[in-house]
């Protein structure tokens, strides 16, 4: 049996907030599904992110519930490397984690130079995940 990794799933409390993130990172979502309660989209290498409302996954476990805040147990991370940003390194980790505070969303740690040799920072998306920011120091 070979098993390998698909789809990654986030839960959400409002779909329409979490694709805007989403895409302000770069993401390619289709426009005019901000109400449906599943999203899908296509990754490179044929791993697919999806959205799921709250609504969604209680309709097949209704016991699931909101998981608490403070730390996180899982953190997508996003290089700040690529075509998404058309970015020139580590002072596009500054740029982009400037970008997403000042359209309201929340920091969570400032761009620092990480002793792994990266420049690093972590938002959190509207459902509080974390999201980490990160490009090469060199």
């Amino acid at each position: 049996m070979t098993v390998r990794m698909g789809l990654i799933e986030i839960v959400v409390a409002d779909m329409a907030a979490s694709l805007a993130f989403y895409r302000r990172l770069g993401l390619e979502i289709a426009e005019g599904v901000e109400g449906e309660p599943h999203v899908e989209a296509e990754l490179s290498g044929g791993l697919r992110i999806a959205w799921d409302t709250q609504e969604t996954i209680r309709s097949f476990d209704p016991q699931w519930t909101v998981p608490g805040r403070g730390g996180h147990g899982m953190a997508l991370a996003f290089a700040c490397d690529g075509p998404a940003f058309a970015c020139d390194g580590p002072a596009e980790v500054d740029a982009v984690f400037a970008e997403l505070t000042g359209a309201g969303y929340e920091g969570h740690l400032k761009p620092f130079d990480a002793v792994w040799g990266m420049r690093y920072a972590t938002v959190r998306d509207p459902d509080g995940n974390a999201v980490d920011l990160y490009a090469p120091l060199s």
